[in-house]
């Protein structure tokens, strides 16, 4: 399983990626042991048909509290944040939860970009230059986490 130290952002899409892939394959949750730890975890919070696992929640809270702490100390990284709220505004108010977090809206884009290129959908110029500005947030927000030896693993 991806690491939550390494990158927590990447942790977290890579939960979300496994939660999809099970809901449309169940036949495969046992391929490997990853896939059936994951599977029986989606058992057990419920969540088979629609949601997201605990441990990705908890992954995204911890990324908005260390959000909040560098909105607050962090001038260059308030800078791209200022930047980035129209966009990410507009995205949210396109949603069916307009009131999620700056955080979850980044990584949400993210994995809606991800699943287009899957299905090799063309992407517009403005959102290439949104997609840019949100993961240069999220890569600063990981390697912050990830540098940070107080926290847990």
């Amino acid at each position: 399983m991806k690491s939550k130290k390494d990158n927590i952002a990447e942790y977290i899409l890579y939960l979300w990626q496994m939660e999809d892939y099970l809901r449309a394959f169940p036949q495969n949750a046992t391929a490997t042991p990853e896939l059936m730890e994951i599977s029986d975890m989606m058992h057990s919070e419920g969540i088979i048909n629609g949601g997201h696992l605990q441990l990705a929640k908890n992954a995204l809270s911890e990324l908005e509290d260390l959000h909040d702490e560098l909105l607050d100390t962090e001038a260059p990284y308030r800078a791209v944040m200022i930047h980035l709220q129209p966009q990410l505004n507009l995205l949210k108010a396109k949603t069916d939860r307009p009131t999620m977090s700056d955080v979850e809206a980044c990584l949400t884009l993210l994995y809606q970009i991800m699943l287009l290129r899957l299905k090799q959908q063309p992407i517009s110029e403005a959102t290439e230059v949104t997609v840019k500005d949100a993961t240069q947030l999220l890569r600063f927000l990981s390697k912050t986490y990830a540098d940070d030896s107080s926290r847990e693993i």
